[in-house]
């Protein structure tokens, strides 16, 4: 049965023994299919295969050569001469080219510190995703064909990073947003900021969740009544944009009605809000890819939600979104930034590696590359990853302040314990319970209301025709 895998920032360490990885008894063995096991732990194993992911073990395992770049950021000693298993000279040569430019950019993985075996990577002048992804390369073993054909799509993933990363170098953030929420307008879509788009979803979820199917005005007119106590400024409008993001995420099965609204109903697999607040999100990211904006997942977190948790949520959805053609599209879009700013860090200059990693074929079936392809590949993806830690070390014009959380908007289902017994709560308005009886949300009220509100407007509508 396979081993659950570790998390990613623990990477300096055994998975199996739990050990940090060193120069004698725990050595670090990288396998073709990318995980990493002491040698300690792989001699144990009963049959000669990944524990991890049932991969078979083809090379002896005394003949895999030990992870450099992981020994060297741990401190310990790394072996001078390696000797590897491979069909000829020139073959050496090559590997020995491409093995010291992995060590080199895992050298941006440091500075490293707290739990033993365990990469605090918060201090490193890359990004979190690009850390994410340099991690993936350092443990691509480069001897084994399956091991080569990963270390060129994390290649290509590194790059197709660096240059979403130098966008966003460039860009201003006020006027980021202010382009977001006109391209969003522009295609009769709405966003009413994160505490009301987060009310006006659960609401249109409440009214639909049991399969119900409404007119766009008649839930658009509940929606808009049960939010008028809390946001005054709500109004029908505003709220049919928001419906209108939901339709064009394709979140309705729609039923067409002869000298009558339509029936809008809510798809089974969007029954639930962290389903349907995922499409809805999907949906924005995509109409800010259409308008060639480029927005990091932190930026998005506050934007959406009002804070920064829900970073790992956003870069989801971004990946998902990605296509093979986006790398190119935002090397073009680089190009112009760079001519707009006039490129002071000679950025321009990198264009030929980029464009080489963007060629590389991401499908996971793809040949694996001859030794003179990867070992391009990896000249270029450290060009390139040095390229931007340069810029951003030395020109980089850029905020670093993050951010502050607003306010937490969720619905609030039981009272606060501290303001019951204490009379006051530390939390203040980040609490995640109620302070108020007007903060609890009663979901079987609501149901009833909705009843009663769809049959008064249906009686409206009947008398007015």
């Amino acid at each position: 049965m396979p081993v659950q895998a570790a998390q990613w920032t623990e990477f300096l360490s055994c998975p199996i023994c739990y050990n940090e990885f060193d120069s004698s008894g725990h050595q670090p063995i990288s396998l073709g299919c990318s995980h990493t096991v002491c040698k300690t732990c792989l001699h144990k194993l009963h049959r000669k295969a990944c524990p991890f992911d049932q991969t078979p073990i083809s090379t002896d395992i005394d003949l895999l050569p030990v992870n450099c770049a992981l020994l060297q950021l741990v401190g310990a000693q790394v072996p001078e001469v390696q000797t590897v298993s491979l069909s000829s000279a020139a073959e050496v040569e090559h590997y020995e080219v491409c093995r010291m430019c992995v060590e080199e950019l895992a050298l941006y993985l440091k500075p490293i510190s707290g739990a033993k075996g365990v990469a605090n990577l918060s201090p490193s002048v890359l990004s979190r995703p690009m850390q994410r992804k340099l991690v993936t390369l350092v443990n691509c073993q480069l001897v084994e064909e399956e091991g080569r054909v990963r270390a060129v799509r994390a290649g290509r993933s590194l790059g197709e990073r660096t240059v979403t990363e130098l966008i966003l170098q460039h860009q201003n953030p006020q006027q980021l947003s202010a382009n977001l929420w006109a391209a969003v307008r522009a295609r009769g879509c709405q966003f009413l900021g994160p505490a009301m788009q987060e009310d006006a979803l659960k609401l249109v979820l409440l009214a639909l969740e049991d399969g119900s199917a409404l007119s766009r005005k008649v839930l658009v007119l509940f929606v808009v009544q049960k939010l008028e106590a809390r946001f005054p400024q709500a109004s029908k409008t505003s709220i049919g944009h928001v419906v209108q993001l939901l339709y064009r995420a394709s979140c309705f099965k729609v039923t067409k009605r002869d000298e009558d609204s339509s029936l809008m109903q809510l798809k089974e697999e969007f029954r639930t809000y962290e389903a349907l607040r995922r499409e809805h999100d999907a949906q924005i990211v995509h109409i800010a890819m259409e308008a060639g904006l480029r927005i990091s997942p932190e930026q998005w977190s506050s934007l959406l939600y009002g804070d920064l948790v829900h970073k790992s949520h956003m870069q989801s959805i971004i990946d998902k979104l990605q296509s093979p053609e986006s790398f190119a599209k935002s090397i073009q879009e680089l190009t112009i930034v760079l001519q707009r700013t006039g490129d002071p860090a000679n950025l321009t200059s990198l264009r030929p590696h980029l464009e080489l990693l963007a060629n590389i074929d991401h499908n996971p079936d793809a040949p694996a590359p001859s030794w003179e392809e990867l070992e391009s590949v990896m000249l270029a993806v450290k060009l390139v990853v040095h390229g931007l830690v340069e810029f951003i070390q030395n020109f980089s014009k850029k905020s670093h302040d993050t951010p502050q959380p607003q306010a937490n908007s969720k619905y609030k289902t039981s009272m606060c314990r501290d303001l019951r017994q204490q009379g006051g709560c530390p939390r203040g308005t980040s609490c995640t319970f109620a302070h108020t009886q007007d903060e609890l949300e009663n979901k079987k009220t609501g149901g009833l209301y909705l009843r009663c509100f769809v049959a008064t407007v249906i009686v409206a509508l009947a008398a007015s025709a």
